[in-house]
């Protein structure tokens, strides 16, 4: 798993980044099921935790490579920024539902990629992830397929604490 995440981090890197002139990330470190990474980018350094589900449905789709993200960029003023990416890109128009505990997050599409709806719910978003064991996501594809995910929240405050200094 580990070498897996490795390996999916530097395209992963590449996804948050854009396309302008990215770099590949650096691993920073690994706190179970999130691994941490940082690059520099044209308005400073980027750091981000990353995991990839344990657990996709239906398992008759090939879903791709699915990632959950929580960034920083100090450069942009973006402190502890949800993500979700998929390979394949998600219903126009369309809601991703992230669920920890008995909280729930509406998520806004655009393209592969999905952000909270009220950004003002991030820190809460976050909290909930530190509190839980399990985070799942609901998401529905440009095709039409409903899928869902499972996330182990294994590591994610030591993930989190270990970029709280990012510059």
């Amino acid at each position: 798993m580990r070498a897996l995440i490795s390996f999916l981090a530097g395209a992963a890197a590449l996804l948050a980044a854009g396309s302008a002139g990215a770099q590949t990330a650096t691993k920073v470190g690994q706190h179970n099921a999130w691994g941490t990474y940082s690059y520099q980018s044209g308005n400073g350094k980027v750091c981000y935790v990353l995991s990839v589900p344990t657990e996709k449905q239906p398992a008759s789709l090939d879903h791709g490579d699915i990632f959950f993200f929580v960034s920083q960029k100090p450069g942009q003023n973006v402190a502890y920024e949800p993500q979700f990416i998929a390979a394949y890109n998600l219903k126009e128009d369309s809601k991703v539902s992230v669920k920890v505990g008995d909280r729930s997050f509406s998520l806004f599409t655009k393209g592969k990629s999905a952000w909270l709806e009220n950004a003002a719910e991030e820190p809460q978003l976050v909290a909930a992830m530190k509190a839980g064991s399990v985070m799942s996501v609901n998401a529905m594809s440009g095709r039409g397929n409903e899928t869902s995910y499972s996330f182990s929240l294994r590591g994610i405050t030591a993930a989190l604490n270990s970029i709280s200094d990012c510059k």
